[in-house]
């Protein structure tokens, strides 16, 4: 028992059995006191790696992700986190604990807000009070700034942990975003009708609004308690640095970052633009400086993104109007990590057909934050037909689509 207890390696493999357990179907009760019997504690690293090795072994990701909110509860208990001294105030996880708080009130509000359309004792067939409900949609639309916090994790926190062979939990974690997201996005529509009863509010509250609540108040528990703390353990004060300073692009939810954090400065000489900054690019059709090579990127009027053979991010373009954000974070990453779960299969299809030749191009156009995007994928070849790898080149038309009759003289836009 004693070696159950203080051996890591032991702790992480009864912790993988008794989820297999949960997973075959054993009642969490069960679990639970099956696990408080043989772990006395874990900490989020033990949690991290249990979840890496089912995947692994072949659990499927969104077996993982709907049994994700269970083996949370199952693990409270018995997780611990190490004593460390505290990030320093405006630290990105300073910023992310913060951001947490105010996303915990802000679902507090928004639960009270909508108890109060519809109180007890109140007629069903009732109309709910048009400045209660005002109040109720000011709450949520404080809550989407949710979006921005994830937005950063996913992009930044994530990629920085793949960096240390940490995939398993963000990839499950992203998938739970998407499904606080949705969940999120069904709430707002339903708040956005003008007319209802108190008793149609109050189905509401049930069974739209407190699942939303409860997924974004699940995820905080797993971020504080287990990936900010892994985090930690795992990052270096630099990447920590290339965190903060690529954050601003992502923006911060609800509150800013607090003064007191210096990134460190990156060692002279570190980065490839320093490396290459002597030299001048030659292509066949000519010769370019850095400089130059990286104004014609930055004024393209499409978003450049190149993934090497072994299916890899190595570059992408910096234009002002970017479509899709890409920090340099991601740079390096495995493009099948850049994308949600449940768009995976999509890419791996477009990746397959590429590679063999069974196609060469790959196109769709969307709807986003109210722009019209046109995305297509270029297989790229050399001479003899070998695949190098895919070029992602996303357009916003909006400004295009409109575009009526003919402009043949000169007219600047101003």
């Amino acid at each position: 028992m004693s070696e159950l207890i203080d051996n890591r390696a032991h702790r992480i493999r009864t912790l993988k059995e008794v989820i297999r357990h949960l997973h075959e179907g054993k009642a969490p009760s069960e679990v639970k006191a099956r696990l408080a019997a043989l772990v006395r504690e874990c900490d989020a690293s033990e949690i991290a790696a249990m979840e890496q090795e089912l995947m692994a072994e072949g659990v499927p990701v969104q077996e993982i992700m709907g049994m994700c909110d269970l083996h949370s509860q199952v693990v409270r208990d018995i997780l611990v986190e190490k004593s460390s001294a505290p990030p320093p105030p405006g630290h990105p996880v300073d910023t992310f604990r913060r951001e947490n708080e105010a996303l915990r009130a802000q679902a507090a509000s928004l639960r009270s807000a909508l108890a109060t359309l519809a109180p007890k004792g109140t007629d069903e067939d009732a109309p709910v009070d048009a400045q209660r409900l005002l109040e109720c949609r000011r709450a949520f639309s404080g809550l989407m700034d949710v979006e921005k916090h994830y937005q950063r994790k996913e992009n930044l926190l994530f990629s920085l942990l793949e960096r240390h062979g940490i995939t398993g939990p963000s990839t499950v974690m992203w998938g739970k975003d998407d499904e606080a997201r949705a969940l999120l996005r069904e709430l707002g529509n339903a708040l956005a009708e003008t007319e209802g009863t108190a008793g149609e509010w109050e189905i509401v509250a049930r069974a739209v609004a407190e699942p939303a609540l409860a997924a974004v108040e699940e995820m905080i528990f797993k971020e504080e308690r287990i990936l900010l703390p892994m985090a930690l353990q795992t990052l270096t004060a630099t990447e920590w640095g290339e965190i903060f300073t690529e954050s601003p692009r992502f923006g911060y939810c609800l509150v800013d970052p607090r003064e007191g954090y210096e990134p460190p400065r990156p060692a002279r000489g570190e980065g490839m633009a320093e490396a290459m900054s002597k030299g001048r690019v030659v292509l066949p059709t000519g010769v370019l400086s850095l400089e130059q090579l990286k104004a014609v990127f930055a004024i393209l009027p499409v978003d450049v993104t190149f993934v090497d053979a072994d299916d890899r991010v190595r570059f992408f373009s910096e234009g002002k109007h970017r479509v899709f954000e890409r920090p340099k974070a991601i740079l390096g990453r495995l493009v099948q990590h850049c994308h949600p779960p449940g768009s995976v299969d999509v890419v791996e299809r477009i990746l397959s057909d590429f590679r063999s030749g069974r196609q060469e191009v790959a196109e769709f156009w969307i709807d986003f934050k109210g722009r019209f995007a046109h995305i297509r994928y270029f297989a790229l070849r050399d001479e003899k037909g070998t695949y190098l790898g895919t070029l992602e080149v996303t357009q916003d038309l909006t400004r295009e689509r409109a575009l009526t009759g003919e402009r043949r003289l000169l007219q600047y836009e101003s």
